[in-house]
Order: structure tokens, then C-alpha cells, then sequence
């Protein structure tokens, strides 16, 4: 997805062919080209699924939704065929969101860099899934979606395998050569409450072997309604 560069989804590109690369969007960009983005959509899907069964019972039958870091595009169009009246995804890597387009044509797919793009308008659940960590001020990114994307009592979902606890993932900006945001899972936990989320919810999930899931975070805005974006 959009900045997700989890080395158990490398197998067999050319991992050296990446080393030097600073920008994490063009490491995506030619991960379409080639095809990558559907391996990384396999081996999402478990934490995905596991995140949006932790999501969808909190919000309304006829949902609005974004997806940060969409990639080609396959939680969006999950995220529709699951109920959502409105449904669309952003992502910085401009060879994904072309892929996504050609993909589906009945959702809405912007290329944008964050956090400086801004949506049209607010959204009832913001799903992220391998982006937030990516960003130099995560924090600061929490508190946006907080106050500027989600409609008052939305749901922000957001996982992330790249966290403190996760030991091996320590080494990835180092293997990766792009920035990192290392975060404890209190240091998660706080830039939720930080933000302004009611009813925060802290998950580890799709663990297996040696991986020990990914960090989901979940809350509810409590911006009171005013009509803004």
C-alpha cells in the first residue's frame, strides 16, 4: 500500500535496486510497474480484514470512507463493496494510483502527498494501513485526520507493523535506506488521545510466528459537527 515497504513481501525484485532510493512513493511507483502491489495486497489482507471487523460495527449502514496510502486500490473497492456510500483512497506513489484507476473506474483515487493534500470533505471511517510511519510528525498527522477528515463521531483505524515492539522491524529503515517514524505502542496510544479520540482501542493482530501483529489503533473523534473541512 501506499508507504508500506515490509520486507517479507521483497521475494525475488531486486532488493539492491531499492537501497539507495530516499523517497518511499517512488519505491512504490515501481513496485506497480512490476507487479508488487499484489503480493503486498495478499499479505495485508489478514491485518486489513482483522481491522475492518474491529471498525465497521462502529460506524452507520451507509458509511462515507477514505483510505490513506489506497496503493492500487483494493480497500477502497473493499470498503464499497462492504457498504459504503461513498468510498475513495489517496496515495503518493503516482504509478499506484494510475493502476487504481485503470483498475476500477466507480471510486474516487487522488495522488497526493501527505499531509499537505486535503480531501473535499469528511468522512464517517479513515482507514490507513502501513503509511502513518512513514511521515516525519505521525502525531501531527493523527491530529489532521482528527480535526480537518473525520465527521464528528467518525472512526480513524490505522495499522502499522513498523512499531517498537516489533523488534525486527528496527532494522527496516536501515535495509530500506527511507524514513521511519519509530513508536512504542504508548507513544501510538498517547497521539490518539493527544488528538482529541474517545474510546481508543489498542490491538495487535494476524500475529504468527515470529511477527507479532500488526499495531492497530482505533478511536472516535470527538469534534463537535460544524459543517467544515
Amino acid at each position: 500500500m501506499f508507504l508500506s515497504i515490509d520486507t517479507r513481501f521483497i521475494d525475488g525484485v531486486g532488493f539492491d535496486r531499492f537501497m539507495n532510493l530516499q523517497s518511499a512513493t517512488d519505491v512504490f511507483s515501481q513496485w506497480a510497474l512490476i507487479g508488487k502491489d499484489e503480493g503486498m495486497e495478499r499479505g495485508h489482507a489478514p491485518s486489513v480484514k482483522a481491522m475492518l471487523e474491529l471498525a465497521l460495527p462502529q460506524v452507520k449502514n451507509d458509511f462515507s470512507a477514505i483510505d490513506l496510502g489506497c496503493g492500487n486500490g483494493w480497500v477502497t473497492r473493499m470498503l464499497s463493496e462492504l457498504g459504503a456510500s461513498h468510498s475513495e483512497g489517496v496515495d503518493g506513489a503516482l504509478e499506484m494510483i494510475s493502476k487504481a484507476k485503470d483498475i476500477d473506474s466507480a471510486n474516487l483515487y487522488s495522488h497526493g502527498l501527505l499531509p499537505e493534500w486535503k480531501p473535499n470533505r469528511r468522512f464517517d471511517l479513515v482507514h490507513t494501513m502501513e503509511f502513518l510511519y512513514y511521515l516525519e510528525d505521525p502525531v501531527k498527522m493523527i491530529s489532521i485526520i482528527h480535526d480537518q477528515w473525520l465527521e464528528s463521531g467518525g472512526i480513524l483505524v490505522a495499522g502499522v507493523d513498523h512499531y517498537l515492539e516489533h523488534e525486527e522491524s528496527l532494522t527496516w529503515p536501515e535495509h530500506v535506506g527511507v524514513h521511519m517514524t519509530t513508536m512504542s505502542i504508548a507513544q501510538w496510544t498517547d497521539a490518539m488521545e493527544k488528538a482529541g479520540f474517545t474510546n481508543i482501542e489498542i490491538h495487535q493482530v494476524a500475529a504468527k510466528d515470529d511477527f507479532p501483529g500488526t499495531l492497530v489503533v482505533l478511536g472516535r473523534s470527538s469534534r463537535v459537527q460544524d459543517h467544515t473541512v
